[in-house]
């Protein structure tokens, strides 16, 4: 919690914002679309309905990744990388409307960038999938907020967090048999790139109102997308069903977080929110359980626990009080 000018407590926005699209959370607004702090809905049940928000919101994402890749062997990942951001920004054009006409050069820079960090984290993130499965590459991919948060922090209990953290790691890429380093390292590309977002976001969110900077950005790689999917769907023999699986995928992982989220923002304190994210790694492995038959064995999970873990530490760790001003008098 910090101050107000007014001195009255103001909820602070999520560690960090989720790109939109993709297989982890959605997208949020900018703090300054967000309501100051949660809405009259606290109570035992607002707070049960914003986990139940959270919940859904998480399965449906995951969800969503492990129906896309049930589309890869007919589209191929970048056929269905292609075909989900076409439905995301057709997703968030609309429901959005930014205005870009009246962009200026300095917003256009940072949406231009945040465009380029849409497509490739999606791209390096369903090629992961496809390779090391929908479980080590969503856990991989959550190094990159966990990264961003522990780098701008020198406390011990973040240092702590960030050797754990390495240490899954390093459970994950150890020397097996059927070891896929090529994934591993496309899953820690995906994570590069969703610390590259945090980054250039808060520029987007600093120059541009409101959720117009990241619908721009996503009708922008969308577009940057159009050589791309006309080349996959061209080389692949295309169904109706695996359109439609890329298709549910766009939806299931841009439309319903986004407002799964919005809706449990205003119910639950953005801390607990932020610790939540936490359980996505998590869903991705039953999910790819369930649905894609990707089993894990021991150390896997186990690795997959203490990234978690250190992520929600990290997250739910208490703020350092802000420095009270001095007051100085002045001489008469």
């Amino acid at each position: 919690m910090s101050l107000s000018a007014t001195g009255q407590p103001t909820a602070q926005p999520p560690r960090y914002p989720a790109p939109v699209g993709q297989s982890g959370p959605a997208a949020l607004p900018g703090p300054a679309a967000l309501p100051a702090r949660p809405a009259s809905g606290t109570g035992p049940g607002g707070r049960a309905a914003g986990i139940a928000l959270m919940t859904g919101s998480a399965a449906s994402n995951q969800f969503g990744a492990a129906t896309a890749a049930l589309a890869f062997p007919a589209l191929g990942p970048a056929g269905v990388v292609a075909v989900r951001q076409w439905v995301a920004a057709v997703v968030l054009l609309v429901a959005v409307r930014p205005k870009i006409t009246a962009f200026t050069r300095a917003q256009w820079r940072p949406v231009l960038a945040l465009a380029l960090i849409f497509g490739t984290m999606n791209l390096t993130l369903y090629c992961a999938i496809d390779r090391i499965g929908l479980g080590l590459a969503v856990t991989l991919e959550f190094l990159g907020p966990l990264s961003v948060a522990l780098l701008a922090s020198r406390r011990a209990l973040d240092l702590g967090c960030a050797a754990a953290a390495a240490a899954g790691v390093l459970v994950l890429a150890r020397p097996t048999p059927t070891t896929d380093y090529a994934g591993i390292l496309l899953g820690l590309a995906a994570a590069a790139c969703w610390a590259g977002y945090i980054k250039v976001n808060r520029v987007v969110g600093a120059r541009v109102p409101g959720t117009a900077g990241p619908a721009a950005a996503a009708g922008v790689s969308a577009l940057c997308y159009l050589p791309i999917g006309a080349w996959a769907l061209a080389s692949h023999p295309v169904t109706a069903v695996a359109l439609g699986r890329a298709g549910a995928a766009g939806l299931l992982c841009s439309a319903v977080p986004m407002v799964c989220d919005l809706q449990a923002l205003r119910r639950v304190p953005p801390r607990f929110y932020g610790v939540f994210m936490s359980v996505h790694p998590v869903f991705a492995a039953l999910i790819g359980l369930v649905i894609l038959r990707q089993s894990l064995d021991r150390p896997d999970w186990l690795a997959v626990s203490v990234i978690v873990a250190a992520n929600a530490v990290s997250v739910s760790r208490p703020e350092r009080p802000a420095r009270p001003a001095r007051l100085t008098r002045q001489r008469e």
